[in-house]
């Protein structure tokens, strides 16, 4: 089992984005000296739920400032994105990292993102396919060129090539953030492992899974590859030595984030969105993820693990919104969690 921690660098009210983004990067390297695997790093726009505009730029950092740990990306969001120069950072951050990187892509939302950046609508609605199989071709082939609805240029050199990182890796992991049935597919038909979400619970994500092997098998894809497909499982993780003492600190702190970070979001095209309620939110994270004592979180990693077949987990642990409390946290989960669970 491989446990990570999931960075949103998530603004709480009262803080400014300095506060929120030195909370990320401290819990990122406290979390390689706790002995976790990897940290995951999202990615958001002009709103205060994730102060982070560019993963991959705070990856570099990560992996500049780490030695060990797998530094990954929570998503890197493709339709406001040139597939071809996501390709080429993620390139160089894995064959200068020695293969540390792992590039996770997702659709992202139909927010005032696409209008900013220029990409439109349908970059959101329909062009996600056409950019993940430029962005893997990128990753995989030596030169290409490309004749799509959206992108088309000469063929061109793959500088620098994947393939040269002085690793058996031919290039760097990707891994894609799946919501749907359909996204789910996409995944599955190309062999690429998911990025479930924390907002669904051990049920779902097993059901998810188990329609990720069938579309994979419908593909042809190898059964090695299906059998060892690394999915990961995001989640929420706050350890205390009581298990109410960890459900207030994150009643207490997460749903005032949570209320002005997604009331941030701006559909470019005006449709209504509506909000989860934040408390309610909050409290059916805690019911779903390792929240409480230490046992009780390594029990409950064990336990979704068991029930889905999943083996990776990217766990929020900024949800006090304390930079001490943060860092505890992430101690705490290195060395009274990991322990249990092999």
């Amino acid at each position: 089992m491989h446990v990570g921690s999931f960075v949103l660098a998530a603004r709480f009210p009262g803080q400014g984005d300095g506060e929120a983004l030195h909370r990320a990067v401290r819990s990122a390297e406290v979390a390689e000296e706790a002995g976790l695997d990897t940290v995951w790093l999202a990615e958001h726009h002009f709103v205060p739920y994730g102060t982070c505009p560019s993963a991959i730029t705070l990856a570099a950092l990560l992996l500049g400032r780490t030695e060990r740990l797998r530094v990954g990306t929570a998503v890197s969001v493709l339709p406001t994105a040139h597939p071809v120069a996501l390709g080429e950072q993620a390139a160089l951050l894995h064959i200068t990292s020695g293969g540390r990187f792992s590039l996770g892509v997702g659709r992202g939302g139909p927010w005032v993102d696409l209008e900013v950046f220029g990409s439109g609508l349908r970059a959101y609605e329909e062009g996600f396919p056409e950019s993940l199989d430029l962005l893997m071709r990128w990753l995989r082939e030596p030169s290409v060129a490309a004749a799509g609805e959206r992108f088309g240029f000469r063929e061109v050199p793959v500088v620098p090539r994947p393939s040269e990182c002085l690793t058996d890796a031919e290039g760097p992991e990707v891994v894609v953030a799946c919501t749907s049935p359909a996204s789910v597919r996409l995944a599955a038909e190309r062999g690429l492992p998911m990025l479930l979400g924390m907002h669904v619970g051990d049920e779902e994500k097993a059901e998810m899974v188990a329609l990720w092997r069938q579309h994979a098998r419908a593909a042809g894809r190898p059964a090695e590859e299906i059998l060892g497909a690394a999915h990961v499982s995001a989640g929420v993780c706050q350890i205390a030595d009581r298990r109410t003492d960890a459900v207030e600190t994150l009643t207490k702190a997460m749903p005032g984030w949570l209320r002005q970070g997604l009331e941030a979001h701006v559909t470019v095209d005006g449709r209504h969105r509506a909000m989860r309620d934040p408390l309610a939110y909050t409290e059916l994270l805690c019911g779903l993820h390792p929240v409480g004592t230490p046992r009780l979180c390594a029990d409950r990693l064990a336990a979704t693990s068991e029930r889905t077949g999943i083996s990776r987990f990217a766990l929020l642990v900024e949800g006090s919104g304390d930079l001490a409390a943060t860092e505890e946290n992430v101690r705490r989960l290195g060395a009274e969690v990991l322990p249990h669970l092999g």
